[in-house]
């Protein structure tokens, strides 16, 4: 019981790797070199995401559309929402800086594998999980620079380019879709390599970590962001993914979807991804300070992780009694 609330490896990667760039910031010639590798990382992600994801998950997905567009509201409706109420917080209590990151922490899509881990855990509809958060993460490379320009520009709290927006399509969106084309040659054996290309997603997360706290510790990170303004975060945080969560739980309910799938709309609606995240962060707000833009989205992850273990172990439990009371099996 007590593991589900520690934090897991790559979190424990995370953390040291801001505190690496912190201590043993990255700057001048070898940041140039950095990022160009960092860059070069995130494009082989991109194409691995590609080559794994099979064309008949996609086609599936389309048959279940009342669900996604649920999924896709919240994600994408929902959660901008929530962050946009944050504004009333700022200067005062939340720095612009810091309301950057909430924003763009809500108009993040969805994440991929633990939404579908916790489904299956909680005994949900695991193939329509695979397809809404694969969906998510394809429309989120044209919704979240979009959806983050109009919030941030509306709100006066930065501008926004469309370089950035045709920055994503050849980093992030190219790679993708030349991943998709040779997948049904290469799917298979990606698919079948998972535990090897690990280091892949994770490596590349981490070098975006340090890249960009590098460039945040070095125009003085540490000496604006006080610990009151990590509490302030944390609390939005977890204010934010508690109304996501009781809405797409409760209103999936209200609209009359089956269990399984008021668990997949649970889980693939309430997380946001890091694994997106943070390489999109690195093109949209390239050239300036984003160490503190990515901090809620670190936190956030962190957050729904332990809380969403949580909501999965009751799910199944409330499941292994109702059918232990099906077959009058007694229930220890």
């Amino acid at each position: 019981m007590k593991s589900r609330f520690l934090p897991d490896t790559f979190t424990l990667l995370l953390l040291a790797t801001v505190f690496l760039a912190s201590i043993i910031p990255i700057s001048g010639v070898a940041a140039d070199y950095f990022g160009t590798a960092t860059k070069l990382a995130i494009a082989l992600l991109f194409f691995l995401h590609g080559a794994r994801l099979s064309r008949e998950v996609v086609v599936a997905g389309l048959f279940h559309w009342k669900l996604h567009l649920t999924i896709l509201a919240a994600t994408f409706i929902l959660f901008p929402l929530l962050g946009l109420a944050t504004s009333a917080l700022v200067p005062q209590i939340l720095p612009p800086s810091l309301y950057t990151g909430i924003i763009f922490l809500c108009v993040l899509p969805s994440t991929v594998q633990s939404s579908i881990a916790f489904t299956s855990m909680a005994g949900g509809n695991v193939p329509a999980a695979i397809c809404a958060a694969s969906a998510s993460n394809i429309l989120g490379m044209f919704l979240t620079p979009l959806l983050a320009g109009i919030l941030l520009t509306a709100g006066g709290h930065t501008s926004f380019s469309l370089d950035a927006l045709q920055a994503i399509l050849l980093q992030l969106l190219a790679p993708f879709v030349l991943g998709q084309v040779l997948q049904p040659w290469i799917g298979n054996y990606i698919r079948s390599k998972g535990k090897i290309l690990m280091p892949v997603d994770r490596g590349s997360i981490l070098m975006v970590v340090y890249l960009a706290f590098s460039e945040s510790v070095n125009e003085g990170l540490w000496q604006t962001t006080s610990l009151r303004d990590l509490a302030v975060v944390i609390i939005i945080d977890i204010a934010i993914l508690a109304i996501v969560l009781a809405a797409t739980m409760y209103g999936s309910r209200l609209l009359g979807f089956s269990r399984p799938d008021e668990i997949a709309i649970t889980f693939c609606g309430s997380k946001k991804s890091l694994a997106s995240g943070l390489p999109i962060a690195n093109v949209i707000f390239a050239g300036g300070s984003i160490g503190s833009i990515i901090l809620p989205v670190m936190l956030f992850h962190q957050i729904q992780l332990i809380v969403c273990a949580s909501i999965a172990h009751r799910y199944a439990r409330a499941k292994f009694i109702k059918e232990a009371e099906v077959e009058n099996v007694p229930v220890s």
